[in-house]
């Protein structure tokens, strides 16, 4: 009887396991492109195919970015396999102004549905809210799995870095308008909060009974340092300002920041052996840099 049983657990997990099916999503602020970072020695045309190069490399198969003027959108759509995106300029709608876009893999989503609007008292038209220092933008779409049919709705924004009325109010538009959007789809909501886990507004989202914040539900969880770097890459801090809520349907199976770093040459590097290696091996003395001033996080839900 007990082998009956073993057996029909086995198969009972083993039907489960070929109908769950996994997304890769992800939140990246790439820092918009601007002459003081060149002059610091982060200028975007350095920056650019590492950003790109590791979203390939970590498969992100939809994400949502912010600070992406429209020179950059083009540059990332050159340098990245197979995405698509949606999104518009926050200062007329259309290409002006910083992005807060959904990249997706076309081979894998098909946009059912899609649109924009401000993080502002009047959400239709590029305007500033409450107290904010710029006008923000939230983008949304509607997608379906192709293979499974899956649909769900992936919100993106990035919420103003000044103005506390304009965080607070923001993420009670934002859950006005997922309550609005679902039509009881699954929910992703990812960006740049400037709020960490610490927050009153951050407590607005996770307490809503709507949203869970991935990295506490995450059944394997690797973040060895918060989201934020200024461009330093010893520098180490333990909040996470930038985030991947989920509503129920999702699973959180795993979560992680991505500290990845890159080198570039000092102006006396030089080529130099060591002791603990074979001579045709060297090195150079470089500097490591960080692609952007913020760390992306990758976060894989499970669905059935």
């Amino acid at each position: 009887m007990r082998l009956v049983i073993l057996i029909f657990v086995s198969l009972l997990f083993g039907v489960s396991s070929i109908y769950a099916q996994s997304i890769t999503v992800g939140t990246y602020n790439i820092r918009y492109k601007n002459t003081a970072d060149s002059i610091n020695g982060n200028p975007w045309c350095q920056r650019c195919d590492v950003i790109c190069g590791m979203i390939n490399f970590h498969a992100l198969e939809i994400f949502g970015a912010q600070e992406v003027l429209h020179e950059q959108l083009l540059d990332m759509l050159q340098r990245l396999s197979g995405y698509g995106y949606v999104g518009v300029g926050r200062d007329d709608g259309k290409t002006k102004g910083e992005y807060a876009p959904i990249f997706y893999r076309k081979d894998k989503f098909k946009v059912l549905d899609s649109g924009n609007f401000w993080l502002s008292e009047d959400t239709s038209y590029p305007n500033k809210g409450w107290d904010a220092a710029l006008p923000r933008i939230c983008t949304w779409a509607k997608f379906r799995v192709k293979d499974s049919g899956f649909e769900f709705l992936f919100l993106n924004l990035h919420m103003d870095h000044v103005g506390v009325e304009a965080r607070k109010n923001s993420a009670k538009l934002v859950l006005e308008r997922i309550t609005q959007f679902t039509d009881s789809l699954p929910v992703v909501l990812t960006g740049d909060f400037n709020v960490d886990q610490y927050s009153p507004n951050y407590k607005i989202l996770v307490e809503s009974d709507l949203l869970k914040d991935s990295y506490k539900v995450a059944n394997i969880r690797y973040a060895l340092n918060g989201t934020f770097n200024d461009f330093k890459s010893e520098s180490m801090t333990t909040s996470r300002i930038d985030h991947v809520f989920v509503s129920a349907g999702f699973k959180v199976s795993r979560y992680g920041v991505l500290t990845d770093t890159y080198r570039v040459f000092n102006g006396d590097s030089i080529s130099e052996g060591s002791d603990n290696f074979p001579n045709e091996v060297t090195y150079n003395n470089c500097v490591a840099r960080v692609p952007s001033d913020h760390f992306p996080v990758k976060v894989e839900l499970i669905y059935e």
